[in-house]
Order: C-alpha cells, then sequence, then structure tokens
C-alpha cells in the first residue's frame, strides 16, 4: 500500500504538465506553417540557457515536459541535455528540510545549472557540425504511435509513423473542430503516458522498498573508489527515491561532493521515462542515457580527483 500510494501522487503531480505540454504541442501543429516552424527553431538556439536556468525550479515536472517536447522535436537535444543535468527534484527539498548550509545549497544548484548549460551549447554545436540539427517537427509521428486518429487516411504512416515524413504526409496531420479535438489529442496522449510513468514508478518503488536504502549506504561505503560510478548509476532511476537517496547519503557523511553531484546530476527523474515511453528510434534513447552517466562520472571524477569539497 505504501508503494502504492507514493506512485500514485507522485505520478498524480505530473498531469497538469504533460496535459499542457501535448495540448501546447497539438496547438502549435495545427496553427504551424512554415514560419511558426523557423521561429520555434530559432528560439530554440537559446534553449540550452532558458532549460538550465528553469530546471534547476524543483519540479519534476519540467524534465517530463521537456522529453516531450523533444521527442515532438519542438526544443534541441542540447535542451533537453540542459533540463535533464540541472533539474533538482527531490534534491533542494531535503537539503532545505535538512537545514544544510544556504553556501552549500547554491553551489550545487550553480554547479547544476552550469553543466547543463555547458553541455546543452556543446551538444547543439556538435549536432550543428555534423549537419543533423534540421530535423523537422515529429508531433505527426507521436500522435500516429499514439494512436491519436487526428488523421488516419495513410495505413502506412499509421503503422510505420516515421515514414509519414517520407511521404510528406506529415502535413495532413489535422483536427476538426480545432479547439475541441485538440484537447482530446493532448488528452488521450496524457493518459497514456501517465498510466505508463505510474506502472514503471509503482515496480520502482516496490523494489526500492524491498532494497532499501541502507543497502545502497552500505555499498557506497564499502566501494569508495566506485562511489562516483556507483552514485551516477543510481542517479539513473527514475524515481525521485534515487536523488532523496543520493542527497541523505551525502548529508550523513557517506559519499564524498564528487560522488553527490555525479548522481545528482545524472538524476533527471521521471523525465527518463517519458524519453522512454514517447522518443523514437530506441537506440538515441540509450545514447542520451548513455551521454547523461558520463558527464556525471566525467564531473564527479574530476571533483573526487581535485578533492573539491562543497
Amino acid at each position: 500500500m505504501h508503494a502504492l500510494e507514493h506512485a500514485f501522487l507522485d505520478t498524480l503531480k505530473l498531469i497538469p504538465f504533460l496535459f499542457v505540454t501535448y495540448l501546447a504541442m497539438e496547438a502549435l501543429e495545427y496553427h504551424a506553417g512554415k514560419a511558426s516552424e523557423a521561429a520555434v527553431r530559432k528560439a530554440g538556439k537559446a534553449g540550452p540557457a532558458i532549460g538550465a536556468l528553469l530546471g534547476v525550479v524543483p519540479q519534476c515536472g519540467f524534465s517530463a515536459a521537456a522529453s516531450t517536447l523533444y521527442a515532438a522535436r519542438v526544443v534541441t537535444l542540447g535542451t533537453l541535455f540542459a533540463v535533464f543535468l540541472s533539474t533538482s527534484d527531490e534534491m533542494l527539498p531535503i537539503l532545505i528540510a535538512e537545514q544544510a548550509p544556504i553556501a552549500l545549497i547554491a553551489k550545487v544548484l550553480v554547479i547544476k545549472m552550469v553543466v547543463g548549460m555547458i553541455v546543452g551549447f556543446a551538444v547543439d554545436a556538435a549536432l550543428h557540425l555534423m549537419c543533423r540539427d534540421r530535423e523537422r517537427l515529429r508531433i505527426h509521428e507521436l500522435c500516429e504511435r499514439d494512436k491519436c486518429h487526428c488523421n488516419g487516411d495513410c495505413a502506412a504512416c499509421e503503422k510505420e509513423p516515421e515514414l509519414a515524413y517520407d511521404y510528406e504526409h506529415d502535413g495532413e496531420h489535422e483536427h476538426d473542430h480545432a479547439g475541441v479535438s485538440i484537447a482530446k489529442s493532448a488528452l488521450k496522449h496524457t493518459v497514456q503516458v501517465t498510466l505508463f510513468i505510474f506502472l514503471i514508478t509503482l515496480l520502482l518503488e516496490v523494489v526500492m522498498d524491498a532494497v532499501g536504502e541502507d543497502v545502497i549506504a552500505s555499498f557506497m561505503a564499502g566501494n569508495p573508489g566506485l562511489s562516483v560510478v556507483a552514485a551516477s548509476v543510481v542517479g539513473l532511476i527514475p524515481n525521485c527515491a534515487a536523488s532523496v537517496a543520493i542527497t541523505e547519503l551525502y548529508l550523513d557523511g557517506t559519499l564524498g561532493a564528487g560522488a553527490m553531484m555525479g548522481g545528482l546530476l545524472v538524476s533527471a527523474g521521471v523525465g527518463l521515462l517519458v524519453l522512454l515511453r514517447t522518443n523514437r528510434p530506441m537506440r538515441d534513447n540509450l545514447a542520451i542515457v548513455a551521454g547523461l552517466l558520463l558527464v556525471g562520472i566525467a564531473v564527479g571524477g574530476v571533483m573526487t580527483a581535485f578533492g573539491v569539497t562543497l
């Protein structure tokens, strides 16, 4: 019952973020022409800075929204990295509740924000150099995959949504009765993703309750040389329990500053779940997860090697 209650409450908080995000995307495509798409792309150049700044606000729903927007290619990959790396999840409330020094809280937030910006801009710059930064909006593909039936005339596109762009059928994604259909489609997307998140979160809650934070603490303490890697791997768990455990272990003295930062940088919360659910191809998702892990290990490793304290 404890796991069920936690999973329900954690998922419930995401619903407004998901619905507003899908509603905005549906409206964007309904009204979008070449000019509006170009405007989105132009604004996206500053995406990593905006994403990193907004990511530090303690709201798990923002990383979920960023994942959805990236899956539809409304924001850039660099923006997604910036949000994931800067997202504070449950870290900030825990630090405040434990009456951690203001200086410590400020340093952690600044490091996450700066790393998010740097990595975000670096990723976008690399994609630009490789001429892979001009992807078209994929809201249509998202709809076809979730079978919202905004436009189901093409069987081939419905079976393999990504082919819509080859057939130039993405422009056929329309909504009858405008606002009503847009809202209906957004609601359907929200329900599907919410159910997926709830089931996975429930499973994670059960596993975390069975394993216990004390087991994680023992592992960290018994493997100091691997603490940065271990904390970063734990940070990948798409559940607020990961950031809670890492923060508590640092405050208890079990983790060093480098290991804590490695874990908290990687801890993107439920955003990873939404990414896995909505973005295709799956190999891109695995590459993003691997990239997050490498950044966490690299930053945490450098801090540990130079004896940086917070």
